[in-house]
């Protein structure tokens, strides 16, 4: 293919503007992200190697998710979106779950789920991006630069492979000053009957006297190519009717919209002994302010089948039984319903963890729903609480070095032992 023919092919597709910007700082291919693979696994193995922390975008309706079924304030503020007793999946005697998460009751049955009540900060702002940004750089007080584990990869001088993005972008919380986590899309490219993958990867080799720009361009198209195939591959063993037709986004608050091909993904790199040690995965679409039983029912129904698939797919590993699933959201949603049979944005929600070594049942105190702060529920556990158990236990690091303020004590939501 002539020089010009090809700059003609990679202007059309958009690929010198977005595939320069997807070659950038921290992305990694996939192949590559696997090359740096132990199948030996020779690092310390600690009981608890590896986090998957889960954002859902959009601000998730907790009272909606773990549900307090037997308190008469539940029922009295939001009478047309309330679960009537006999549908809610009971944890014990005052909470359950929401009726489409079947499988996180069987996870909570045999010990592999933890609740945590009434997460959130002090001061809360009910700006998606604003309140989201504050959980990924864990720093409430005030603006910050860095996320969280960004800090925790400068500190260590991690290499780019110690904690990988599979969503569209680069998440606040894996970037510091220095280093950046990997940013793997899931996202593959599918190609039409009529064009030979062949073609396509002879557009990634270097050309002479084209620029560098456009040579990296070239190569993240070809890279997609190649990515499509292996998303395929890990997909297929844990493949569900919720993942063939995925949530799209209801807001422009972020997300991915197939969580189940993400947590593939981050399976395959499990089970091949890939050395991350944090995975950012992602589930848009939680902005419910109109008809949020049909939207939160899905997007329920998915999170459930894709977390409760991880799960039992690691536990049939070693490594996998060392890896803990963190579940949380910008924030929850107000007590009482809106007019329109929907919720807007509030303040504190649950947050859920899930795997083999997690302290399975409830941590902290579940907040009022009658004593609020402008009708919204006051948090009763700072989630800096739980992500400075996520440093500890998984990461081994002091939580009061990278969680910006924070002079509170870490929950014990991991088995050490």
């Amino acid at each position: 293919m002539d020089r010009l023919t090809r700059r003609r092919f990679l202007l059309a597709s958009g690929v010198v503007g977005g595939g320069a910007l997807a070659a950038g700082a921290g992305a990694v291919t996939l192949s590559r992200l696997l090359d740096t693979a132990d199948p030996e696994q020779r690092v310390a193995r600690r009981p608890v190697d590896t986090v998957v922390l889960v954002t859902l975008y959009g601000g998730n309706d907790g009272l909606n998710t773990v549900i307090p079924y037997a308190d008469p304030a539940y029922r009295a503020s939001r009478p047309e979106l309330a679960y009537p007793e006999e549908q809610v999946l009971r944890l014990d005697s005052d909470h359950g779950l929401h009726p489409a998460m079947r499988g996180l009751q069987g996870l909570w049955s045999a010990g592999r789920l933890a609740i945590v009540h009434g997460v959130g900060y002090p001061k809360p702002d009910r700006s998606h991006f604003r309140s989201m940004d504050i959980w990924q750089t864990a720093a409430p007080n005030g603006p910050a630069d860095t996320g969280w584990v960004g800090r925790w990869l400068d500190e260590t001088r991690a290499p780019v492979e110690a904690a990988v993005s599979f969503e569209p972008v680069l998440p606040p919380l894996l970037v510091g000053r220095r280093r950046v986590g990997a940013c793997v899309s899931y996202q593959g490219l599918e190609l039409p009957d009529w064009v030979a993958p062949a073609m396509v990867a002879s557009l990634g080799r270097m050309q002479a006297g084209e620029s560098a720009m456009q040579a990296r361009a070239a190569s993240a198209y070809a890279d997609l190519v190649d990515m499509g195939r292996l998303v395929r591959e890990a997909v297929a063993p844990t493949a569900s009717p919720t993942d063939a037709t995925p949530v799209a986004t209801a807001t422009g608050t972020g997300g991915g919209g197939a969580l189940g091909a993400q947590l593939a993904l981050v399976a395959r790199c499990v089970e091949a002994g890939v050395p991350t040690r944090v995975y950012s995965v992602s589930l848009g679409g939680f902005d419910t302010h109109a008809g949020e039983r049909t939207a939160q029912d899905a997007l329920l129904a998915q999170l459930d089948a894709a977390v409760t698939g991880f799960v039992d797919r690691m536990a049939g590993t070693d490594a996998g039984r060392r890896v803990a699933v963190v579940v949380y959201s910008e924030f929850g949603r107000r007590v009482r319903v809106n007019a329109s049979d929907g919720t807007d944005h509030g303040t504190a929600g649950p947050v859920l963890l899930a795997g083999a070594r997690v302290a399975g049942g409830f941590h902290g105190q579940p907040p009022s729903l009658t004593d609020l702060d402008q009708g919204d529920l006051k948090a009763t556990t700072d989630f800096r609480d739980v992500f400075g158990a996520v440093l500890g236990t998984v990461l081994e690091a002091d939580p009061q070095q990278y969680l910006l303020g924070y002079q509170g004590e870490p929950l014990p939501l991991f088995r050490t032992g």
